[in-house]
């Protein structure tokens, strides 16, 4: 990871964080209309002020990834999280920054009593379902475009 810090979200990163994660969505998807991404435009409000975990992996002052763990409870199935805005910018791809990314979640989540930690991607996002593969997540359903993943932590 070279040196890369991984820590809590703070205001700050607003503008660099929604950036990051948009520009990643246009990577992948050839356009991006921003106004279907409303939880970026306050980041402090739409996570970590609503209880849930939102990290940012830094180097040098940059942020070079994020990710978010979005606590809830289910009646049938228990407490659980939901990862989201699993994202890491281009020039830090395949440095481990999205592997130890994921694996802080996966340790907050435990910390959190979580029971099952899931994760959603398009089902043509290689690099994605690989990379949640390799944390341990199976693929537990395909749908409509989408793969789910699933992690069992109890």
């Amino acid at each position: 990871m070279y040196d890369t810090v991984i820590r809590p979200f703070v205001p700050p990163d607003q503008q660099a964080a929604r950036v990051l994660i948009l520009r990643g969505l246009g990577e992948h998807f050839g356009w991006i209309d921003e106004t279907c991404n409303p939880d970026l435009d306050d980041i402090a409000a739409t996570y970590t002020g609503a209880g849930h975990l939102f990290l940012v992996a830094e180097r040098a002052g940059t942020l070079m990834g994020t990710a978010a763990l979005v606590l809830a409870d289910d009646v049938r199935v228990g407490r659980r999280g939901q990862m989201v805005r699993v994202s890491v910018a281009a020039e830090a791809r395949r440095m481990g920054v999205g592997r130890a990314l994921v694996a802080q979640l996966v340790q907050a989540a435990r910390e959190h009593g979580i029971e099952r930690v899931i994760v959603e991607t398009n089902a043509d996002w290689d690099d994605a379902i690989g990379l949640y593969q390799r944390c341990g997540f199976t693929i537990r359903e395909r749908r409509d475009g989408g793969v789910l993943l699933a992690l069992e932590l109890a």
